[in-house]
C-alpha cells in the first residue's frame, strides 16, 4: 500500500529565530516569557561559570589570584565584571519577581469566580495584571535599590569626559 499521492502539509516557519523574540500580536505576557527565559539561562551561565572559577582554588594560590587579577579587568574604566554582577542582580530580582507571579496564576489566584461563557466575555487577564504590574514594580524598586549600591562603589570617570 502505497501513501504517495497524499500531500503532507509544511507550515513555513517564516520568523526563524527572529520568532523567539518577537512577539507580534501578544501583549506584555509574552515579552515576561522571553525575559524569564533569557534571565534564568543567565542565571545558569553564571552558575556554571562560579563553579568554574572556584575550582581555580584547588589548583593553589597562585592560580586563584591569576583568575581574581583577571576579574578586576576594566574596560574604559568600567570594571566589567562588577557590571556582569549587577546585571546577574537584576536578572535574578526579575526572575523571582515574574516566577511569584507565575506560581500564584497557576495556582489560581486572581482568575476570579468561574462564570458561564456570555458575550462580552471577560477575561482573567485583567485581574492578573494588577498582580504583573504590581511585581514589576517590586522588581525595579529592588533592582534600584541593588544599582545604588552598585554605582556608589563603580568608578564613573569614563562618563565625565
Amino acid at each position: 500500500m502505497k501513501f504517495s499521492n497524499i500531500e503532507r502539509k509544511v507550515y513555513p516557519n517564516d520568523l526563524g529565530i527572529k520568532g523567539w523574540v518577537y512577539a507580534g500580536k501578544y501583549r506584555l505576557e509574552r515579552y515576561l516569557y522571553i525575559l524569564h527565559r533569557i534571565s534564568g539561562l543567565g542565571i545558569l551561565l553564571y552558575l556554571v561559570l562560579h563553579i568554574y572559577v572556584t575550582g581555580f582554588k584547588i589548583k593553589g594560590e597562585e592560580a586563584w589570584e591569576g583568575v581574581m587579577t583577571f576579574l578586576d579587568m576594566t574596560v574604559l574604566g568600567v570594571p566589567i565584571f562588577k557590571l556582569g554582577e549587577y546585571m546577574l542582580f537584576a536578572g535574578f530580582a526579575f526572575h523571582a519577581a515574574n516566577g511569584i507571579r507565575l506560581v500564584l496564576t497557576e495556582l489560581g489566584f486572581l482568575l476570579g469566580k468561574p462564570k458561564r461563557p456570555v458575550y462580552p466575555f471577560t477575561l482573567a487577564m485583567t485581574h492578573q495584571r494588577i498582580l504583573m504590574y504590581l511585581l514589576l514594580a517590586l522588581a525595579v524598586v529592588v533592582i534600584i535599590y541593588g544599582g545604588y549600591d552598585f554605582l556608589a562603589d563603580l568608578n564613573l570617570s569614563f562618563l565625565k569626559r
